[in-house]
């Protein structure tokens, strides 16, 4: 599978100020989000979970090659196995889920199982979350702007409020497309809510995005 912009974007992202000893990283698919952890924090644990079986290989081929192998952990589990018996909580949890939910499928049943809300509905995700966050914990996700609304009021539901919010656009002229959510247990007064565009033109990044993602590409 290919890294996607938005699993560079969120693990670019998300906050990390409350240095985490735990995290975990839930639909992995190749690691991407738990290796930029691993680059930008000194969490001990970092746990992953992939129910896919070729991209839970790749995962832990990833993890096995990187400089933070011994603090890199996949399981190869739905999310739904993973909850059943909890033996942790965590500081940090990260997602870059499936939330392409409309009604349409591909002839491939991986990319469909990666690409579709109903692999993994976002009420199952904020009630898996809710079970597994520490009191002081962060929980971050990168989810289409439409859903935006929808995901908060969901989260506030089980007591998960939002303290950090980046909306994204792919250039200035095209419509926000993705929001980067940052959730804790407590209610902010003021809401950190800000603007990110990616590219001036084609293949020509902005300032706040070179800035944003610099230390994870070899080439910006």
């Amino acid at each position: 599978m290919k890294i996607g912009t938005d699993s560079v974007l969120l693990g670019a992202w998300c906050p990390v100020d409350n240095n985490p000893f735990s995290v975990l990283d839930i639909g992995t698919g190749t690691g991407i989000l738990s290796l930029m952890i691993a680059q930008r924090s000194n969490a001990e644990q970092i746990d992953a979970i992939e129910i896919d079986e070729n991209a839970y290989e790749q995962c832990v081929e990833n993890f096995e090659n990187s400089p933070w192998s011994d603090r890199l952990f996949c399981f190869h589990a739905g999310l739904d196995e993973f909850v059943e018996e909890p033996e942790d909580v965590y500081d940090l949890i990260v997602s870059n889920p499936p939330f392409y939910s409309e009604d349409y499928k591909t002839n491939n049943s991986q990319r469909d199982l990666a690409r579709f809300e109903e692999a993994m509905p976002f009420e199952e995700l904020i009630e898996a979350t809710d079970l597994l966050l520490s009191e002081n914990g962060i929980f971050s996700v990168i989810i289409p702007f439409k859903e935006e609304e929808r995901f908060i009021d969901l989260c506030a539901e089980v007591e998960l409020f939002p303290v950090k919010v980046t909306r994204v656009k792919g250039s200035n002229t095209t419509p926000i497309v993705r929001s980067l959510l940052a959730f804790k247990r407590y209610e902010l007064s003021v809401l950190e809510a800000d603007e990110l565009v990616i590219e001036i033109s084609r293949h020509e990044y902005t300032d706040d995005y070179i800035e944003l993602t610099k230390d994870f590409y070899l080439k910006m």
